[in-house]
């Protein structure tokens, strides 16, 4: 038996879903751990669950629902991804960027992206929400090595803005519009799933991250490389270790997601209602 190919699994998985609803969402939206929340606030037509998708990797890590949300907010539509693949569940990179992938096969035109994250700038706060400006991919791994598959992107796509400057500025004036802070820093992806040491997170420091985490680094790059836009947005659930007195849990990092996602969604559905203006007035 020959061995499905990216592409294949891709269109198999694009076409279940499309004979479910005729929506083309627009922007697609993953929501990190314990930012689900967004989803109470959109109109939805359709709610999957990741288990009914043809190739779609199951969603293990706590605060990740496991769905895929289609419908409208703000005017616009869009897809909810309610939980997200990671490489520490023991994913391969090609499962954890390929609900990115999809979200381009089924018609998006931007993903915005969001984590929760461990602050390593010391001028952060556990609840300050972070626009991301770049990222540093430590996981060892990048989900376009192997053959190139002209269907997907280029064999070399140009990171040197991986995320969009347009949406960059969009999500800054979204926060004077709306009161919601929005500190700005470069977030570092890391393979996990224990937590970084103390002298891990200085050496984060040194290399020039911001905040830093086990996700997103990879969906970007797969993102970029099909031509996605996107925009970046970490919630610093935590001081990293060695910054804080106080052990890292997982239910620590979901009580402050939960804590400060109302103005998550503030935020995020202000950009998506000055959506327009990301092609040149933001």
């Amino acid at each position: 038996m020959v061995p499905a190919t990216p592409d294949s699994r891709l269109t198999e998985a694009a076409a279940a879903i499309q004979r479910r609803t005729d929506l083309v969402p627009r922007i697609a939206i993953v929501l990190g751990s314990g930012l689900g929340g967004l989803a109470e606030d959109a109109d939805i037509d359709l709610v999957i669950p990741y288990a009914e998708i043809p190739g779609f990797p199951a969603s293990t890590a706590p605060g990740h629902a496991g769905r895929l949300l289609i419908g409208s907010l703000e005017g616009q539509p869009v897809a909810l991804l309610s939980g997200r693949a990671h490489l520490y569940e023991g994913y391969t990179p090609q499962d954890a960027v390929f609900a990115a992938r999809l979200m381009c096969r089924l018609g998006a035109e931007a993903l915005i992206v969001t984590n929760a994250a461990g602050g390593v700038n010391t001028s952060f706060h556990p609840g300050d929400l972070m626009l991301i400006t770049d990222h540093i991919n430590l996981t060892g791994r990048n989900p376009l090595v192997g053959p190139n598959d002209p269907a997907l992107g280029v064999r070399f796509p140009d990171l040197s803005e991986a995320y969009d400057a347009r949406l960059r500025a969009l999500a800054r004036r979204a926060s004077a519009e709306t009161g919601v802070p929005l500190v700005e820093g470069i977030y570092m992806g890391l393979l996990g799933p224990s937590y970084e040491t103390p002298a891990e997170v200085r050496m984060v420091r040194l290399l020039g991250a911001d905040a830093v985490g086990m996700s997103t680094v990879l969906e970007v790059i797969a993102a970029r490389h099909c031509g996605l836009r996107v925009l970046g947005i970490s919630c610093i659930t935590n001081l990293a270790a060695g910054l804080s007195p106080h052990p890292l849990t997982e239910e620590g990092v979901i009580e402050t997601a939960n804590r400060v996602r109302k103005q998550f969604a503030r935020l995020v559905r202000r950009v998506i209602h000055d959506w327009e203006d990301a092609d040149g007035n933001a």
